[in-house]
């Protein structure tokens, strides 16, 4: 097989088995073909082979093994992350399925805390829970300085179950934001037993904070992250 220029080659090898990957050709545990294999596949160096590989790896649909060589880590699940620069990949069998926890109008010391204001807030939080683990991957609280027009939401509940479809049917939209990711040592009891997770456990901690084209705060989001589904991906 020959690669069309105009583009890199090793970005065509990997193009070429994400597709692959993807349409289910190769599934979750499979082996992908060998260096040379792929070398004489696409007629390309093993430096070109290596670097699309390195692309799968970074999206989190492969990973390599010295001397073993590269298995399918993908399963056809991928958690939305939403907004920003963060990608979550499922990695391990079994349905991932999102509870609502709340919806309420509420206030919150966190939240005025990290936006130097005191407000109301459209209170959403929700689990996402792996059957398989029989366990939460991720415990979202988002917070969205209180506009009149949530009172629906309130009382009726999100569209679909999603905000980011109740957010647009009122015609609000995020221009701009903030990301930043730490790392909690010892997970509280309060969030484990939400999570059906031993208290004590290290996770990771993302915070968001999103702006209409105005400038106005839409929300702001304190997740709470499994490390082994979640991770950072920016591309540059």
């Amino acid at each position: 097989m020959s690669l069309r220029t105009g583009i890199a080659k090793s970005e065509l090898v990997a193009q070429t088995l994400e597709r692959e990957i993807r349409e289910g050709r190769v599934v979750h545990g499979d082996l992908l073909e060998s260096e040379v294999g792929l070398m004489r596949r696409f007629s390309v160096s093993r430096n070109t082979v290596r670097k699309g590989l390195e692309i799968l790896s970074r999206q989190g649909l492969i990973t390599t093994r010295t001397g073993i060589g590269s298995f399918v880590t993908y399963d056809g699940t991928t958690i939305d992350s939403n907004l920003g620069w963060t990608v979550a990949l499922s990695h391990g069998a079994g349905e991932v399925t999102t509870r609502l926890l709340r919806l309420a109008r509420e206030g919150s010391a966190r939240a005025d805390r990290k936006l130097a204001a005191t407000s109301e807030y459209l209170c959403v939080d929700r689990l996402r829970f792996c059957s398989s683990a029989k366990c939460g991957i991720s415990l979202e609280r988002s917070r969205l300085p209180w506009r009149d027009e949530f009172v629906d939401a309130v009382e009726t509940g999100l569209t679909e179950g999603s905000l980011s479809r109740t957010l647009a049917d009122l015609g609000l939209f995020a221009a701009k934001g903030q990301e930043t990711v730490g790392v909690i040592a010892a997970l509280s009891e309060d969030a484990a037993t939400i999570m059906e997770r031993p208290a004590g456990v290290p996770m990771l901690r993302l915070e968001r904070v999103t702006r209409c084209a105005d400038g106005s705060v839409l929300e702001y989001v304190d997740s709470i992250l499994d490390p082994a589904r979640f991770g950072l991906r920016i591309d540059f």
